[in-house]
């Protein structure tokens, strides 16, 4: 990652409560999409949010990912849920009734090939936005988002030159293994270790697997607690190695 550590060192602070947002909300695609970066940005990050859907931290991590590095990027979230995301307090599950609800959503909303099919349309949509035409496009996934980042780069026609997923949801190591560019995974300590290696060993394209040890699953997304100085540490961190990869790879 050496030649790019200017892109990693010019993070802004980061906000703990009432974070104002940086971009603007536009219709991409027919879905409601935050959009945030420089006009001039030839590079585009499609960032997939967790099942929580729009979330300040979240939110706050698209400015950081579109202005913090020397390459600068527009970033997209489309709202793959149409404004109705999983709510909050059924994570982690502590009632019979809240292992239902995940359950159904993942199974219903949340299903891959509910958005899968919607993301090169959103793409093809955004280039208009970009001053030549078209960008070149990395994707980032949070939590579910994570899987949906992982089966977006399969296969050999890839509209993506690299990708990365951040507390990666029902990590499958066989998923792996048709992954053709830059992959990167950021685990939690609560992601299953045996698989976050097994998906490692598993990949042959180049890559940067790191388990953030002190961090909960959400921790660069909605269920980051930023009051805590470990966790908007590790957070800040985050978001840095993810531009360090991008800036080495796409």
């Amino acid at each position: 990652m050496s030649g790019i550590s200017k892109a990693c060192c010019s993070i802004p602070p980061v906000v703990s409560k009432g974070y104002q947002a940086k971009g603007s909300y536009q219709t991409i695609n027919g879905l409601k999409t935050y959009v945030t970066g420089p006009e001039t940005a030839t590079k585009a990050i499609l960032l997939v949010y967790d099942i929580f859907g729009f979330f300040d931290q979240t939110i706050q991590g698209a400015d950081i990912l579109a202005n913090s590095a020397e390459q600068k990027y527009k970033v997209f979230i489309p709202d793959f849920f149409e404004g109705s995301p999983a709510d909050i307090s059924w994570y982690p599950p502590t009632t019979d009734e809240h292992k239902k609800l995940l359950g159904e959503f993942f199974s219903t909303k949340a299903a891959p090939p509910n958005s899968l099919p919607k993301i090169p349309k959103i793409v093809e949509e955004a280039n208009g936005l970009a001053p030549g035409g078209s960008y070149d496009w990395s994707i980032l996934g949070f939590c579910w988002g994570g899987k949906i980042a992982a089966l977006s780069v399969a296969g050999e026609n890839n509209i993506f030159k690299a990708g990365a997923q951040c507390h990666p949801a029902m990590v499958d190591p066989n998923d792996a293994k048709t992954i053709k560019v830059p992959f990167a995974v950021l685990a939690s300590k609560d992601e299953p270790a045996a698989d976050v290696e097994a998906f490692k060993k598993n990949l042959t394209v180049p890559t940067h697997v790191e388990t953030f040890g002190t961090q909960i699953h959400g921790w660069m997304a909605a269920r980051s607690n930023l009051d805590e100085e470990e966790n908007k540490k590790e957070y800040e961190r985050g978001y840095k190695t993810i531009l360090q990869f991008f800036g080495q790879h796409a």
